[in-house]
């Protein structure tokens, strides 16, 4: 007779996470396409200015401006968005590990994923 499965088994954990990371990917990059195509429709006749090298615009430095930029279809926004839609791929293929880990009841493995995803969330808000 047949135990009781727990959780979900190593090979469809693996093909989540393999279409996890496929998925996150290809949204992420087009929306990147989608941000630059707008982006030279808005901006595409503007001559570069390259006597001085600038750092991001202050609008393209914090999630809700982010966010406001790209819902009101602002090239860089969107560009912007799509970047930080690339940056949370992995994270978010590390925090669907400790839920599989969970399920599978591997302990061990949920503390260790827990410590990876709080450095990973750390270095991302920068709460140094």
């Amino acid at each position: 007779m047949e135990q009781p499965r727990h959780g979900w088994t190593d090979h469809e954990v693996e093909q989540f996470v393999g279409n996890l990371l496929r998925a996150g990917v290809l949204i992420s990059a087009t929306v990147v396409l989608l941000g630059a195509l707008l982006f030279l429709f808005q901006s595409g006749n503007a001559l570069p200015n390259y006597d001085k090298s600038r750092g991001e615009p202050e609008t393209l430095r914090s999630l809700s401006d982010i966010l406001q930029d790209a819902l009101s279809l602002d090239g860089e926004g969107v560009i912007q968005l799509g970047l930080l839609l690339l940056v949370a791929t992995p994270v978010s293929r590390v925090a669907f590990s400790v839920l599989a880990f969970a399920l599978q009841r591997d302990r061990l493995y949920v503390v260790i994923t827990l410590v990876v995803l709080a450095i990973l969330v750390e270095s991302l808000i920068g709460l140094h």
